[in-house]
């Protein structure tokens, strides 16, 4: 009886921690895929990317003169880089059934193509792109952007 007992007690604590984790939502999404030099600015460090790495709110994506980068938001978003281009995900939150929802993204120099995804259909004027010339606001489109 007391094997049953403990065998149920891990699977229960087991099943807790998966939980938990699958409902971390404190990302913002992941890089998708790369190639060449992308590195990520966060917190005064530099990060060398690579897949499925989490992006988090505040994060600076930066691709080098042979670097590409597709990234991937919780909200569907996807948004592809080209050679030296840098991004900011300045503010990120997707929470649907609480009607919390905000993306701002400043694009720096480069070339990006941004397909946006959910909070841009669900809350379109909460879904930004800011750039050095002008803001861009994002109804449900695929915009192309470059900033020399």
């Amino acid at each position: 009886m007391k094997s049953i007992y403990r065998e149920f007690l891990v699977a229960t604590l087991v099943l807790i921690s998966t939980l938990a984790y699958g409902a971390d939502m404190d990302h913002a999404g992941i890089v998708k895929s790369l190639e060449g030099e992308v590195t990520i600015a966060r917190n005064d460090q530099t990060i060398k990317a690579e897949p499925n790495l989490r992006l988090l709110e505040g994060d600076v994506v930066q691709t080098g003169p042979n670097g590409k980068a597709g990234l991937i938001l919780e909200d569907d978003t996807v948004i592809s880089m080209g050679f030296n281009s840098k991004i900011a995900i300045k503010s990120f939150m997707f929470q649907p059934n609480e009607k919390k929802l905000s993306l701002i993204a400043s694009v720096f120099h480069g070339t990006i193509s941004f397909i946006s995804g959910q909070i841009a259909k669900l809350a379109p004027k909460q879904s930004l792109i800011e750039t050095p010339y002008a803001t861009i606001g994002s109804r449900g489109t695929h915009i192309l952007i470059q900033v020399d």
